[in-house]
């Protein structure tokens, strides 16, 4: 589908972790049309100033009602404004312009069977709408998540309540569930699978790069097929400016229109 450049108004903006925030918006076109995967590039209100665009994935889509949910980290200046802005006052703001759907989806197995998904940190929800979709085709799906504490785990109960189990979780401190990085919960996850008969044959992992190369090698060691999520700097989003370039076997690729999804055997780490 073409792109769409569409104001999007502001339902919720609430923070819901550790600089952790949940925004809502109304943006109908766009959420009919995005798939797990895609993300907006979205134009913050009220900073004329800064021109440059800002990527967001989606994290949730009612296409019925309309709206996208985007989880975003209040880490620099542009989303820092983010998190000052009152939705009670959208309608006298300039509004979020989107221009979405952009990017490479999900594309787990024609035929999967059993699928696991990895997210670290903030990365766990790009993952949830592919989850979602993997339940409604009724493939068998298990979620690790890390984060460095239990207070960062923002997306665990949507997911427990998708998944009706409890998704396998560590945290760096140790204050829910495994103490340590979560790499050895998805090790064990792939060697108990491949023993009980019944491997995974898909996988796909968002978080940060060191975590998303190390799975993406455990991948490969037992051969399953695994997707990347690559997060980049990005200035135009569509393509044009070449900004958020990632190293393939195939050459350079461009995060926002090649990507952000990439088969992980293809990216140069």
């Amino acid at each position: 589908m073409a792109l769409v450049n569409e104001r999007a108004r502001i339902l919720a903006n609430a923070k819901v972790g550790p600089n952790l925030y949940l925004m809502e918006l109304a943006s109908p076109r766009i959420a009919a049309a995005i798939e797990p995967g895609q993300f907006v590039h979205m134009k913050v209100p009220n900073m004329e100033a800064h021109i440059l665009r800002r990527p967001f994935s989606v994290y949730a889509r009612d296409a019925a009602a309309g709206t996208l949910e985007i989880l975003y980290q209040a880490v620099g200046f542009g989303t820092d404004h983010m998190t000052r802005i009152e939705p009670e006052r959208a309608e006298h703001l300039s509004g979020a312009e989107l221009i979405g759907p952009v990017g490479r989806a999900w594309e787990p197995p024609a035929d999967a069977r059993r699928a696991l998904l990895v997210g670290g940190g903030v990365g766990a929800a790009p993952l949830f709408m592919l989850t979602e979709s993997l339940v409604a085709a009724g493939v068998r799906t298990d979620v690790v998540m890390g984060a460095q504490t239990e207070a960062a785990l923002t997306c665990r109960a949507r997911y427990e309540a998708l998944l009706g189990a409890p998704p396998l979780c560590a945290t760096d401190d140790g204050s829910f569930g495994r103490e340590g990085f979560c790499t050895s919960l998805v090790a064990e996850a792939l060697a108990e699978t491949d023993a009980a008969g019944e491997p995974y044959d898909y996988l796909a992992v968002c978080g940060p790069e060191p975590l998303m190369k190390i799975v993406a090698g455990m991948a490969a060691e037992v051969g399953v097929p695994c997707e990347v999520s690559m997060e980049k700097r990005m200035a135009c989003g569509i393509g044009a400016c070449l900004s958020c370039v990632v190293d393939t076997v195939d050459g350079k690729k461009r995060a926002c229109v090649d990507g952000p999804v990439f088969d992980a055997r293809k990216v140069v780490w």
